[in-house]
């Protein structure tokens, strides 16, 4: 009898997953724990370089952002520039050997490189314009785009569709995934996005050894699926299904751009959409998680499963070498977590540093498991 109602409690329940989560950069993997953000990359030598700190961001600051809802606004915001922040520095490191042959062809020494590269580190603020710029770019592909598109259809076919109705903002939504897929399968072709979206599957791999207790070595990850029901894809996925329900219902409540030229009251509408994006993000996040801590239930199971067949363009099978950056990232974040206790930390108390190890087993063990860091 008591096994049977703990058999039935962990079915309500499902799978419990772990709130350590990543991205596939160039050659590497960011993986961030609630405390602790690095990013292992493989070097053109063969080693792999971590860099390692303490992650200190605004939900510990501010307590409120840890709240339903919040929370998923706060990790959208957080993910993009983390995002950013690593694909900057994953480039950086495949540049460098070559920079640095330049640069010693030119006559100067190894410190004055060195020297050089640090300064320009400090003040660059490329990082800042490449958040911006991709900012706009999405929002103008995912939003101005499939918008435009609809009213266009509208206007050369005489469809009559209202932008306060359902019909228009349930195109538009169709566009606009039918936009994100075939922008996805495309890129997919070019070599080096492939690498990138092999990587994302290694990061899965990965997780999905920690989430199940086994050690983190390459033989146990490769027998794991490139597939995660938490993965940012099928949180996009979320992020236009919902998209295109709240704006049905919004629009047809609430009249934008009423009274408005033609043109000022579509582009109303689309800056609307724009600030909007950030609340459906907050709900697509508690969706995701809600689907993801009870994914034996059947509805949730239908609700993850486009978003699960998504992940099938945006990941591919990793090599060894490749699991191994992605296992070397997942163990050096449970590392810093057990190692400086970051977990009480109320303030910082690590900072940035840069290390290179040649093997996986250079990274020191911890004793850390699910139950320290479920969502």
């Amino acid at each position: 009898m008591i096994k049977k109602i703990l058999k039935k409690m962990h079915l309500f329940l499902g799978k419990q997953y772990t709130s350590i989560g990543g991205q596939a950069v160039i050659e590497g993997v960011m993986m961030r724990s609630p405390n602790a953000f690095v990013v292992a990359v493989r070097k053109p030598d063969g080693s792999i370089r971590l860099r390692r700190d303490q992650w200190f961001g605004l939900s510990q600051k501010l307590n409120f952002l840890r709240k339903p809802f919040f929370r998923g606004i706060v990790t959208l915001v957080e993910a993009m520039a983390n995002g950013v922040v690593s694909l900057n520095y994953s480039a950086n490191i495949a540049m460098d050997e070559e920079e640095k042959e330049k640069a010693l062809k030119k006559g100067k020494t190894l410190e004055e490189y060195e020297a050089a590269k640090k300064k320009k580190e400090k003040i660059d603020i490329q990082t800042f314009l490449t958040i911006g710029t991709s900012f706009l770019f999405g929002m103008g592909l995912f939003v101005f785009v499939p918008h435009a598109a609809t009213a266009g259809l509208d206007s050369a076919f005489n469809l009559n569709w209202d932008l306060d109705g359902f019909n228009f903002h349930f195109v538009d939504g169709i566009i606009k995934a039918c936009i994100f897929i075939l922008y996805i399968w495309i890129i997919g072709f070019i070599p080096d996005i492939r690498r990138v979206f092999q990587y994302h599957g290694a990061e899965h791999k990965s997780i999905s050894t920690f989430e199940a207790g086994e050690d983190l070595i390459v033989e146990n990850a490769k027998k794991y699926t490139t597939l995660h029901p938490r993965c940012g894809t099928s949180f996009i996925f979320f992020l236009l299904f919902i998209s295109i329900i709240l704006f049905s219902v919004i629009f047809t409540i609430v009249p934008i751009g009423q009274g408005l030229p033609v043109i000022l009251k579509h582009l109303s509408a689309i800056l609307f959409k724009i600030v909007c994006m950030f609340p459906v993000a907050g709900i697509s996040y508690e969706v995701i998680k809600f689907a993801g801590k009870h994914s034996n239930n059947v509805v949730c199971k239908g609700l993850s499963f486009p978003g699960m067949m998504l992940q099938k363009l945006t990941t591919k099978e990793p090599d060894d070498q490749q699991l191994e950056v992605a296992l070397a990232s997942i163990k050096a974040v449970l590392s810093l977590e057990e190692k400086y206790n970051l977990k009480e930390a109320s303030k910082k108390v690590l900072t940035l540093e840069e290390v290179d190890i040649e093997k996986l087993s250079d990274i020191e063990n911890s004793n850390s498991s699910l139950k320290d860091f479920l969502e």
